[in-house]
């Protein structure tokens, strides 16, 4: 499959700059398991990287000019001069690729130019990371181009200063290191703080089981207000209980932090869904490592409770995906990603995937609401290089 994806690409990167390129690289989308509105807490997440992937073709170009192209725009080469590259100049696809050059120059890399491919399978807005495996696809490639030498985690640093910064997101740190770092057939369990991993054994096939992804078809941008607003109110909380980040609230002490609080409901509300979603990662990685792995599926639906109760960042959609499945047998359900639409995932036995995907697209059709896209998320491997081999 890579091999075929990356003739494809190669090919098509010939008929826009009339050369080989010199390498086709790959970088996947993710699910987040567990671990919600946690990662600009300081806080502990729990993604796997999806089969479908953002792929580049690339080459290194010395004068200056950086010539972007996207297989899902109907347009001629965009052609940029890095020298010129400033955050949030640009409002198009195109900031995400540039952001990262700007990002690697930024960090004193010099970076002299550069012709690339896009074509991604990632679904957009579906809160499964499909910018976050843009940029990381490109700043992998331009990584191995310019021999820099950097390791997955400090090109996910590079990409989320790029988000931030340069295309004015402020997501955290999780989507880039899962596209860069994550192994396949495992879960990442990701301390956020200082980037230490465990990659966690994953695979609910071998155990009788299936997560399906269930995207809603309602999309959402990180970068409109509501996001910036629950990270801006986290903020707030740890700076009204004294600490760098919410990460720093016991769980044990909840209670008395929440208290500390007073009146201030809404960052109560935003406090109490970070503190508890960290000791949710912390049950599920435990309870995967015990070899309990049906028993995560409760946990899955009090998380989705968290995120639309206390977070309120779900939508009609989202609840009506996780009250189905649940009715229809699901293990657990709840929304994945950033939130306001997106996608959820839902716990399945394999004998019960067909029923509660029935049930899923039925309930959406009686709502009135656009047709899911539901598919199995199986744990694959991080970015890589497709051809040549490195």
């Amino acid at each position: 499959m890579s091999e075929a994806v990356a003739q494809t690409v190669g090919e098509r990167f010939r008929e826009l700059y009339g050369a080989e390129p010199q390498g086709v690289w790959a970088a996947p989308g993710r699910v987040n398991l567990i671990g919600e509105h946690t990662d600009y807490n300081d806080g502990f997440v729990m993604p796997f990287a999806l089969p479908h992937t953002a792929v580049a073709a690339v080459s290194r170009r010395d004068d200056g000019v950086l010539r972007l192209h996207s297989a899902d725009i109907d347009a001629a080469p965009v052609d940029l001069r890095v020298a010129d590259l400033a955050p949030e100049t640009d409002r198009s696809w195109t900031a995400y690729p540039s952001g990262v050059v700007w990002a690697l120059r930024e960090a004193g890399h010099e970076i002299t130019g550069a012709d690339v491919h896009l074509a991604s399978t990632v679904p957009s807005g579906a809160g499964l990371s499909s910018s976050a495996a843009l940029e990381i696809v490109v700043a992998l490639a331009l990584n191995d181009l310019y021999a820099l030498g950097l390791r997955g985690w400090q090109l996910a640093r590079l990409c989320q200063r790029a988000e931030n910064v340069y295309v004015g997101a402020p997501v955290g740190i999780m989507d880039q290191t899962a596209s860069a770092c994550c192994e396949a057939g495992h879960a990442l369990f990701l301390d956020t703080r200082d980037l230490s991993q465990r990659q966690i054994p994953f695979d609910l096939a071998a155990e009788g089981m299936r997560l399906l992804v269930v995207d809603t078809q309602v999309k959402h941008s990180h970068s409109e207000g509501e996001y910036g607003k629950r990270r801006a109110g986290c903020e707030k909380g740890a700076a009204l209980l004294g600490v760098d980040a919410l990460r720093d609230i016991p769980y044990a002490e909840l209670d008395a932090a929440l208290e500390r609080l007073g009146d201030e409901e809404e960052v109560r509300r935003l406090v109490r869904h970070v503190v508890t979603e960290d000791e949710r990662v912390e049950r599920v990685v435990a309870l995967l490592e015990s070899g309990d792995t049906r028993a995560i599926g409760p946990v899955l639906v009090e998380g989705h409770a968290s995120l639309r109760d206390d977070f309120r960042i779900s939508c009609p959609e989202l609840d009506l995906v996780v009250d189905t499945a649940l009715g229809a047998g699901a293990l657990g359900a709840r929304m994945t990603g950033g939130g306001f639409g997106g996608s959820a995932i839902v716990l399945v036995e394999a004998a019960d995937v067909d029923d509660v995907t029935k049930a899923v697209e039925e309930a959406f059709a009686t709502a009135g609401f656009t047709a899911p896209r539901v598919f199995e998320a199986v744990p694959s491997a991080g970015a890589r290089r497709l051809s040549p081999a490195a």
